[in-house]
C-alpha cells in the first residue's frame, strides 16, 4: 500500500534546490525564520554523493531544519522520514530526525516524542543515513508514536553536539511506511507465505500447520488456489477459505475455532462434501461438541453412512455430540432404492433372536426390516454372520418356528448410524429433514444410550422417520418434533410408513406432532413416557378403518401415556415380541397408565375402539392398569365402547384381572361407558332370595364381575309381607353365563333398592 497513490496525499517536501524559504530554522510553523539567505547555509549544485544538496555550518547547540509545509497524518498511516548527511570539515556533530506535531486547530500537541534516535558523525566524507518512523500507533519500530490528535507535522532534522563543523544534507525524504507494519496491522497470515503451493497436487499439510503455528492469535487465510492435504490438519486458529482443499477420505480437517458448516463448505467448495468432512471432524478432536450448520440447506444425493465418514465402522463412540440448525434436502435417485432380499431361514424358540441356515445371507444387510408369517411389527436385522449363515434379530418372533421364507428390506436413511457398533449421547436439534418421499430419516446404531432429537421437522419420509435395529434407543428422547407423512392422501389401512420404533427401555416421546402415518410408535422395552403429543392418523374415508397410533409390543410395559391428543387412532397393546406367546409364568399385561388424554375419532364404524389389548397367546390377563381423566369423543357418529380385547390369536383370562382402575373419564357418543369399580343402582320390586345384578358392560375390557366392594341399601329392605329386614345378604361374583353378574343372596325373600360397587378385578 502507498497512500500517495491510493489517496493522492503529498508527503514529500520539495528539494532544497527549489529554495530555502520553506525550510524553518525553528519548529517549521508559519512566521518562523527560514534558512533563505543565511550566511551559514548554502546550496551546493553538484555534490559527488548527493547531487544537489544543502551545506550548513553548525553555529548553535541544537541547530534545527524543519519543512514549513504540513505533512498530513491519519490513523493507520505510518511515515518514514529519512535524511542522508556527511561531515565536510570541523567538529563532528550528531544528527537526528526531528518534528513538530500539529493539531487540527494548528496548535502544538505537547507531551509527545518529537525526535528520533541520534546518530554521531565519526569521519569526513562518510554518508550517514538517519531515519525515524512516526504514526498514531504505539508499535514496535515506531520512533514517534503520536496517537490520533496530531493531524500533520513539520518534519526535518536536528544537528547537536560541538559547533563549528560543516555538513552537507541531501534532500529529505518522507514516504509511506505503513507496509512495514502490514503484517501486524492485518489480523491474518496467508498459508502461501509458509510454503503452500495451492497447485492441487503438492502436499501442503506442513505449510498449513506452519501458518497456524505462526498466527499467534490471528486468523489464517487460505488464499485462492486448490490445496492438497495428504494428512490430517488441525487449525488452532480461526481460518478463512478463499481457496479450497482436497483430502483423502481418511484425513481429518479440524477447525477448532470456526467449527461450522459454512467454514467446511468454503474449505471443500461443496456443501455435501463439507457436511461429511465436518461430521468426520465432529467425531474426531475439534474442541467442539456441536456441529452448527448455520441454517444452511444441503442437497443430499445418497445415504450418509456416518460411521464410514468418521472412519469408525464397527467401533463405538460415547462422547456427547450434537448436530444442529440446518436442513437436509433429499435429491431423489437410485441411491435411495430399498434393497429387498427374499430368503429361506429356520427359526427356533430356543434361540429367540437368531435365524439359522439363512440362504443368501451375504446379500442381507444389517438394518433390514424382517417380514413374514409369525413375525411381529418392526423386527430388524441387528447383525449377521456370513460364515455361520445366521442373522441376529432385534426382537423374537411370535410364531415363526420352523423353516420359512422371509423378506428382508433395507431402507435408506439420510443419516445412517447403523455401521457404528454403538453410539451414545448423540443429539440432533433444530434440523429440517426434507425427505421428499425418497428417503427415510435416521437409523440408530445397534447399541448405545440417550439418542435425542429435539425441535426437528421430519417431512415426508419414504418408509421410516427413526429406526432402532437394536438397543441404540435406550433412554431415547424425542421432544418437540413434527413428523409429516408422505402418505397423507392414502386411506389409513393402506399406509406403511412409521415414525419410530423402539427396542430398549426408558424412552421419552414428548410434545411431538405426528400427521397421518401408519403408526406413530411401535415400542418394546419398559419405562416409557409418552407425554403431550398430538398424533392423528385419520383419512377422508366415510366409515373408515383406524389403526393404532401407539403399539406397545411387550405385556408388562411400566409405561405412562399422559396428556396426549390421540386423534383417529388407538393404543394397541400386544405381546408380539414373545417367542413363546402363551403365558406360563412371570408378568402378564400390566404396568400401564393412560391418563389425562384427549381421544377423538371421526367417521368410523361403531366397532372402533380406542384401547385394544391383543394377546398373541393364551393364558394372559391384566394386572396393574389405570385409565383415568381421559376424554373420549367420536365425531360424526358413535362407537360401541372405548376398550376391547382383540381375540385374533387368543382371549384374556378375565378371572385373573388384578389392580385395575378405570374412572373419572368423560364419554361422548360412546354407547357403553367403561368404569371399574362401578357403582350400580339395583331395584328388586318383588321379594326374592336371590337378586341378580348384571354389570351391563361397564367392566374394563368387558371383563368379569370379580369383586364386590360395597353393598348399601337405599331405603328399607322389606320381606314379602312388607316387614323391615335387617339381615345382610352374602355376595356371589362371576355369575351368569358370561360371569359378568353378581348375586345378592338373602336368607329369606326380600325386596328394595341397593347401591352395589363392583370391580372387574381383585384390587390387590
Amino acid at each position: 500500500m502507498d497512500i500517495t497513490i491510493t489517496d493522492g496525499l503529498v508527503l514529500m517536501p520539495p528539494p532544497f534546490a527549489d529554495g530555502l524559504d520553506v525550510w524553518s530554522q525553528q519548529d517549521g510553523t508559519p512566521g518562523t525564520p527560514s534558512w533563505a539567505n543565511q550566511p551559514n547555509a548554502a546550496l551546493v549544485a553538484a555534490d559527488q554523493d548527493f547531487g544537489g544538496c544543502l551545506e550548513m555550518v553548525k553555529t548553535v547547540d541544537t541547530q534545527r531544519l524543519r519543512y514549513m509545509g504540513q505533512t498530513p497524518l491519519r490513523p493507520g498511516l505510518y511515515l518514514r522520514i529519512t535524511a542522508r548527511v556527511k561531515a565536510i570539515s570541523g567538529n563532528l556533530p550528531s544528527v537526528r530526525i526531528a518534528a513538530w506535531a500539529g493539531a487540527a486547530d494548528d496548535s502544538h500537541v505537547a507531551g509527545l516524542t518529537e525526535t528520533g534516535p541520534a546518530v554521531a558523525l565519526t569521519s569526513y566524507g562518510e554518508v550517514v543515513e538517519v531515519t525515524a518512523i512516526v504514526g498514531a500507533g504505539n508499535r514496535e519500530g515506531v520512533d514517534m508514536a503520536w496517537g490520533t490528535v496530531p493531524v500533520y507535522g513539520h518534519f526535518g532534522l536536528d544537528l547537536s553536539g560541538a559547533n563549528g563543523g560543516t555538513v552537507r544534507i541531501d534532500d529529505i525524504v518522507i514516504e509511506d511506511a505503513t507496509d512495514v507494519f502490514a503484517r501486524k496491522l492485518m489480523d491474518w497470515v496467508d498459508v502461501r507465505d509458509y510454503g503452500a503451493r495451492g497447485d492441487g497436487s503438492t502436499d501442503d499439510s506442513a505449510a498449513f500447520e506452519a501458518a497456524d503455528a505462526a498466527a499467534a492469535g490471528r486468523s489464517v487465510l487460505v488464499s485462492a488456489g486448490i490445496y492438497h492435504l495428504a494428512t490430517s490438519v488441525t487449525f488452532e486458529s480461526d481460518v478463512r477459505f478463499e481457496g479450497t482443499v482436497t483430502m483423502p477420505d481418511t484425513a481429518v480437517l479440524s477447525l477448532t475455532r470456526n467449527f461450522d458448516l459454512i467454514s467446511y463448505e468454503a474449505a471443500f467448495g461443496d456443501e455435501l462434501t463439507g457436511l461429511k468432512k465436518a461430521l468426520q471432524a465432529l467425531f474426531s478432536f475439534t474442541d467442539h461438541t456441536t456441529l452448527d450448520m448455520k441454517g444452511l440447506s444441503v442437497n443430499v444425493t445418497a445415504p450418509i453412512d456416518v460411521a464410514a465418514v468418521a472412519g469408525m465402522t464397527g467401533q463405538g463412540f460415547s462422547l456427547r455430540r450434537v448436530l444442529r440448525n440446518g436442513q437436509l434436502n433429499i435429491v431423489d435417485g437410485t441411491a435411495w432404492d430399498t434393497a429387498t432380499v427374499t430368503s429361506q431361514a429356520t427359526y427356533s424358540t430356543s434361540q429367540p433372536t437368531t435365524l439359522t441356515g439363512v440362504a443368501n445371507v451375504a446379500q442381507i444387510e444389517v438394518g433390514a426390516l424382517v417380514q413374514g408369517t409369525g413375525v411381529g411389527r418392526e423386527v430388524y436385522v441387528k447383525a449377521r454372520n456370513v460364515g455361520a449363515g445366521t442373522v441376529t434379530l432385534s426382537q423374537p418372533l411370535y410364531g415363526a418356528a420352523g423353516t420359512r421364507t422371509f423378506t428382508f428390506s433395507r431402507f435408506r436413511y439420510a443419516l445412517d448410524f447403523g455401521s457404528f457398533a454403538s453410539l451414545s449421547r448423540f443429539e440432533i436439534h433444530d434440523m429440517d429433514f426434507r425427505l421428499n418421499g425418497a428417503a427415510s430419516g435416521v437409523m440408530l446404531a445397534p447399541d448405545g444410550l440417550i439418542f435425542q432429537m429435539g425441535d426437528c421437522f421430519v417431512n415426508r419420509p419414504r418408509d421410516r422417520a427413526i429406526t432402532s435395529v437394536g438397543e441404540g434407543c435406550q433412554g431415547m428422547m424425542i421432544d418437540g418434533c413434527q413428523f409429516i407423512s408422505n402418505e397423507q392422501s392414502l386411506p389409513a389401512q393402506d399406509r406403511s410408513s412409521i415414525v419410530l420404533n423402539t427396542n430398549a427401555n426408558d424412552v421419552k416421546l414428548r410434545l411431538n406432532r405426528v400427521v397421518r402415518f401408519a403408526h406413530f410408535a411401535v415400542m418394546a422395552g419398559t419405562g416409557g413416557l409418552i407425554l403431550g403429543n398430538h398424533f392423528f392418523h385419520g383419512d377422508n374415508e366415510l366409515n373408515g378403518v383406524r389403526r393404532a397410533g401407539i403399539v406397545l409390543c411387550q405385556p408388562n410395559v411400566k409405561t405412562t401415556i399422559t396428556g396426549n391428543y390421540i386423534d383417529d387412532c388407538s393404543i394397541e397393546w400386544t405381546n408380539e415380541y414373545d417367542a413363546n406367546p402363551d403365558f406360563s409364568s412371570g408378568y402378564s399385561f400390566g404396568g400401564l397408565t393412560v391418563e389425562g388424554n384427549i381421544f377423538t375419532v371421526i367417521n368410523v364404524n361403531p366397532a372402533f375402539r380406542f384401547m385394544v389389548i391383543k394377546p398373541y397367546g393364551t393364558g394372559h390377563y391384566l394386572q396393574g392398569f389405570t385409565m383415568s381423566g381421559n376424554v373420549f369423543k367420536p365425531l360424526n357418529g358413535s362407537i360401541d365402547r372405548v376398550d376391547q380385547v382383540d381375540t385374533t390369536f387368543a382371549d384374556l383370562n378375565y378371572s385373573r384381572f388384578r389392580n385395575i382402575t378405570v374412572q373419572g373419564n368423560s364419554y361422548n357418543a360412546v354407547n357403553q361407558i367403561t368404569i371399574s369399580p362401578v357403582t350400580l343402582e339395583y331395584d328388586q320390586n318383588t321379594a326374592a332370595d336371590t337378586w341378580t345384578i348384571d354389570t351391563q358392560g361397564y367392566m374394563a375390557f368387558d371383563g368379569y364381575a370379580r369383586t364386590v366392594t360395597g353393598v348399601v341399601a337405599e331405603g328399607e329392605i322389606t320381606g314379602g309381607s312388607g316387614a323391615r329386614r335387617t339381615d345382610m345378604p352374602y355376595v356371589k361374583v362371576q355369575q351368569g353365563a358370561q360371569s359378568r353378574a353378581v348375586t345378592l343372596n338373602w336368607a329369606d325373600p326380600a325386596q328394595g333398592r341397593v347401591q352395589v360397587t363392583v370391580r372387574c378385578d381383585t384390587p390387590v
